[in-house]
Parts: C-alpha cells; structure tokens; sequence
C-alpha cells in the first residue's frame, strides 16, 4: 500500500495565499479556545472522540476514533469498505485536504454496468460486489494518525473496536436502513447474521455485535494500513471480493494512496471560506453559489426575494457542476473560473428578479451520477485550535448490501457515482459530462463539502450527508450563520433544495411560507415539498464571549459535545 501526498505547483501557490489570508482574517481570534467539541452522527461516536481528547490526544486523533466509531454504530453510512473526505486546520494555521475517494479498480471500463443493448442494467452498479470501488477509509486513519495526530492508531480505534465486540443498542434511524434492506441483506449471510434476526428486522433496544469487524479494526489497530492493503488480510479480502462477483486485485488494493490537496478558499460578505476541491464538487457549487449572491444585498431584500435568488444562484452553479466537474488527477477541471467572481457575475446577469429561469434555457448537457444519501459528517474542534470537518461514506444506504464473508465490513457501491452510460441520471437525477466516466484508478465525482468559514467574530464548522442536497444544505447553513443563527438554529432550520435538472424546487414542510410558496409559483416554480435528506453536525465559537457549540441534526441520532 502506496501513501502519496501530491501537491504541484499551483497547489502550494494556493496553500501559501490561504495561510496568508487565514493569518489576516484570523487576526481577532482568540490564541485558543476556552473548549473542546464534537459533532458527530452518533453519541457513540460523539464519546470516542471525546475518550481521546480526554486522554490528550487532539482533534485528529478524535477523528479517527470517531470515524471509526461511525463504522461500527452507523454501517448504513460509512465504513471500513467506504471512503471521504477530511478537511483539517492546524493551530499553526494551515489547512489541508485530505482526499480519501474510493478509487475504480484496474479491470474497470467506462461500459461495465451497461448490458447488450447499451442501456444500464438494472442495480449492476450500486448493489454487490462489482459495485465496490477500492475503499480509503483505513488508509486516511492511518494517515490522521502518522502525520497529525498524537496517539498511536491502536488507542485511537480502541472504542470502536469495544463498540463492535459488545454491541450497541438498535436505534430508530439504522431500524429504519436495515427495514429499506431487508432484501438485500438476504443476499448476503454476513449481512443478514448480523443485522437480522431469523430474518427479520431487529427491535429497537436490541444489542447489535459484530465480532468480524472488530477483528478487521484489530488487524488496522496493530498493522496500521499496510496490514488491511497487503498481506494475507488483504489476500483474502480480495479473494472474498471475487468470490462474489467483484473485479478487485491484491495489486489495486497495494496502489490506494490518500491524496493531500491545497482547499478551496474563497470570500462571502467578509468570511472567509475554506471548502472542498475536487473531485469533491462542493466547494465549487458552494463558493459558486456565493459569489452569485454576493451581487445582492440578500439581508435587506424581502424573504421571497432572497430565496427566488439563492434558488437561482444554485440552479446556475449546479449545472457547471454536472459539466465540468471530476477527478482533477483525470481531467482539467477550470476551477480558477467556476470559482471567480467575474465569472459569477455573468452568471448573475442571466438572472431575473421577477422571473424564474426554466433549466432547458441553461446550455444543455448529458446525464451522470453522484453521493448516495446514507453518508455522515462529524465535526471537531480541540482545545488548541485544530480543527477536522469530515464527509465519509459508503454510498448509498449500507453501500453494495454485501458484507465480505469474515471481515464485518460492507462495501461501498461508489461505482455508482461515475457516470455509467450519458442521458442516466441516479435516483437524485444529479446531470453530468464525460468528466466524471469510469476509468481504472478514477475517484468518482462528490457532493460531499465539508466546511469552515471565519470571520473576525467567529467560526463555524459545518457538513453534513445528504447525497445531491449536500451542497444546498452548506450553503443554507452558511447564510444562516452570517445572518446571527447559532449553532442549533442552523441544524434545526427547515431547507430547500434545487438542483439545476429535475427543474423543481424542492423543500421541507416548513420551509417556506403559505405566501411565499404562492409568490414562487407566480415567479415560475414548479414546487414539490420533501423531506430533504440530511444530518448536518455543526460547531461554532463566538470569539467575543468565547462560547463554543456544538450540535446535531435533530432530524438524526447524534449528540455534539463541548466540554
């Protein structure tokens, strides 16, 4: 197993110019805060990561322990078979990017989901084995681990390892995934064995153990990343993998290596955003969609009026993302443009104030795949100031539904966020290019946009799950905290969501008024209400009285702690 950090030139330009900034907006910010706090899906989780602060780690060992607690106690979500995204800041005041994408396997082709007649076969892509895209997930702990954390990897997945050895109650949520999965769990015997009982769905309160994974983090905990990527875990990984069905080789998993990025950095109304780059597809859209708002005086303008123009600046900066967006080691991606605000006030130009702008009058493009809704986000800030904002995930819910006989571990199905055959969409109906087609070796295109924007008042660290509403829901919980919101008020505030292609505005009950969802449908809209998806896991710090929050989803299972 290769671990490789690729920066190039460009890349530590930008670096540089983000340190710069940071150190010139930062410059109110108290030397350290007053506590520690985390955010995450799951108390459980939530608690490991807090084991490990208490026991003087910081906030890059908590995030080991807390992505692997998530492992455990939320498998329809994330995992050992999954990958994500990791976005840090040093107290020294550097940001880094850690890219841990599940990657395609050598044997991949641009046609593999596609039958005899050229269309897509029905669930090839995103159910069993030849689903699964090699998984990051143990590489970036390791990497955590080694290169910026303070513990040895072995004390930093103890929780989880107690976790799946002695089980954790059921709970609503995952009842919930593991009802939606019944059938697919009857497929695989490791899956039903442990998420079933006599076939079928386990009450609320019952103890769920996983003995496989627990021995497959033991073998992490004690051999580090090399262990679960070579040797004779991994010899039998993918003999498993195979035995299924799958194309993975021992030599695709010695060649996963996570990849460090500079981030994005851009402005909005003096906050500064430091966001995901590709093949993360949410800074883009997010810093997109604000320099398109940044034209207007959004606090002053009448509520229909704002929310006619952040739907219009996300329906311009969702359909570049369909375009134009991908794997950067794969493609050239113009994120200088997408990014920049002349480009967005072209963008900005198009849009009119008394009228909706239907999506086929916007440049046409073909159809392609993104997340799936299952994924998790945590959130954390230590007593030092480091910080982690983390979007991990296996995809859709519990990934493929297969667990590898004797691992524990459900694979991802992040094949299906390539593009597997143009005019396609996913069940998000997300749009897309040849950017993002099946390649060996490929990271498939994301929505995951884990987040921090400063000010000179504050800080907020924000994501959250959500498949293709991902990027809508950051960048309604960023205006929420430039508006005055606290940390709970953002988690709790109902959404809207609109995505370029299906052209319809969607949104939660209670998200708009009577009067406004009137106003809407007079300016245009087509409106459908919806639960949107989402769990988003908050931090914020108020330099001025030093209060620091933390909070989750009310609409999950998850707990934030400052302490």
């Amino acid at each position: 197993m290769t671990v490789a950090c690729r920066t190039g030139r460009l890349a530590g330009l930008l670096a540089a110019l983000a340190l710069s900034f940071c150190a010139a907006a930062g410059a109110a910010a108290p030397a350290k805060p007053a506590h520690s706090a985390i955010a995450s899906a799951h108390p459980a989780a939530t608690q490991a990561g807090q084991d490990m602060l208490a026991a003087g780690g910081n906030a890059f060992d908590a995030a080991v322990a807390v992505s692997a607690a998530l492992a455990v106690v939320e498998p329809s979500s994330s995992g050992v078979g999954g990958g994500g995204f990791y976005l840090l800041h040093l107290a020294d005041g550097r940001d880094v990017f850690i890219d841990a994408r599940e990657a395609a396997p050598g044997a991949a082709s641009r046609d593999m989901y596609l039958g005899a007649d050229g269309k897509p076969v029905e669930d090839r892509s995103t159910s069993g084995p030849l689903a699964a895209a090699i998984p990051g997930e143990p590489a970036a702990w390791a990497w955590l681990a080694s290169r910026y954390g303070k513990l040895p990897l072995r004390q930093s997945l103890a929780p989880a390892i107690r976790l799946a050895r002695e089980g954790f109650p059921m709970y609503a949520r995952l009842q919930n995934g593991v009802r939606y999965n019944v059938d697919r769990f009857k497929q695989s015997p490791d899956a039903a064995r442990r998420f079933l009982v006599n076939g079928k769905v386990p009450e609320i309160g019952a103890v769920i153990v996983q003995p496989e994974l627990a021995k497959t983090l033991e073998v992490i905990a004690n051999g580090g990343a090399e262990a679960f990527y070579t040797g004779s875990f991994g010899k039998a990984l993918v003999a498993a993998v195979r035995g299924g069905g799958g194309i993975w080789t021992e030599a695709d998993l010695a060649a996963y290596h996570v990849v460090e990025r500079a981030p994005l950095v851009g402005s909005y109304r003096g906050a500064r955003i430091v966001t995901s780059p590709p093949p993360s597809s949410g800074g883009v859209v997010l810093l997109d969609t604000l320099n398109i708002l940044a034209g207007y005086d959004l606090p002053s303008l009448p509520p229909l009026t704002g929310k006619h123009l952040l739907i219009e600046a996300m329906r311009h900066a969702y359909r570049d993302r369909a375009e134009y967006l991908g794997d950067p080691d794969f493609v050239i991606i113009p994120v200088d443009q997408l990014t920049s605000p002349q480009y967005a006030a072209g963008q900005r130009a198009s849009i009119r104030p008394d009228r909706a702008t239907p999506s086929n009058v916007l440049r046409p493009i073909a159809a392609n795949l993104a997340d799936g809704p299952t994924t998790t986000h945590f959130s954390v800030l230590d007593h030092d100031g480091n910080r982690v904002a983390a979007t991990i995930s296996i995809n859709l819910w519990f990934g493929s539904g297969w667990v590898a006989p004797g691992t524990g571990m459900f694979l991802n199905d992040t094949m299906d966020d390539f593009s597997v055959a143009n005019g396609v969409p996913n069940a998000f109906n997300l749009v897309g290019a040849d950017a993002n087609s099946i390649a060996p070796g490929k990271r498939s295109l994301s929505s995951m946009t884990p987040t921090f924007v400063e000010t000179d008042s504050g800080l907020l660290i924000i994501g959250t799950p959500g498949g293709s509403t991902i990027i809508s829901m950051v960048t309604q919980g960023v205006l929420g905290w430039l508006d005055g919101q606290s940390a709970e008020a953002i988690v709790a505030a109902r959404r809207l969501h609109h995505q370029y292609l299906p052209d319809r505005l969607m949104y939660e009950p209670g998200a708009l008024s009577a009067e406004e969802i009137a106003g809407l449908k007079s300016l245009g809209y087509d409106l459908k209400e919806w639960s949107l998806r989402g769990n988003l896991q908050v931090i914020t710090w108020d330099y001025a009285s030093g209060r620091i929050s933390a909070a989750a989803d009310p609409r999950g299972f998850g707990a934030g702690l400052v302490y």
